[in-house]
């Protein structure tokens, strides 16, 4: 079954087409490397919660757009392998992220469900 990392990232409003180019040549790595497929959204619609939600979650500023990004491995043994390979690949060290690292969230998940529609 596959597997699936996960993250949400506060960007600078600002930096998105920064963050847009260093996403290509960083997923590009990672796909490289096993994944599947990557995915990076540019919140569109993220409201604000009465107890918790993305932004603050993030801890989000005014001038800040909530990314939600994951990227698809095709099981977990692909990605702990692929992970180890990527994260020692030169070419990630040389790359300043276009954002707050330190308030990135981030996990790995087993899906439960895949369901799918027509098309």
């Amino acid at each position: 079954m596959s597997y699936v990392d996960g993250c949400v990232i506060p960007v600078p409003t600002a930096n998105k087409q920064q963050f847009l180019d260093f996403a290509r040549r960083v997923d590009a790595i990672f796909v490289e490397h096993g994944a599947v497929r990557v995915m990076e959204c540019w919140g569109d619609d993220v409201p604000d919660g009465k107890l918790t939600d993305l932004r603050r979650a993030v801890q989000a500023k005014a001038d800040e757009t909530v990314v939600f990004s994951w990227i698809e491995w095709p099981d977990k043994a692909t990605r702990d392998a692929g992970m180890a390979k990527v994260m020692q690949d030169p070419r990630m060290a040389n790359d300043q992220m276009p954002y707050d690292g330190k308030r990135m969230i981030f996990g790995g998940f087993a899906p439960l469900l895949d369901l799918k529609g027509p098309g």
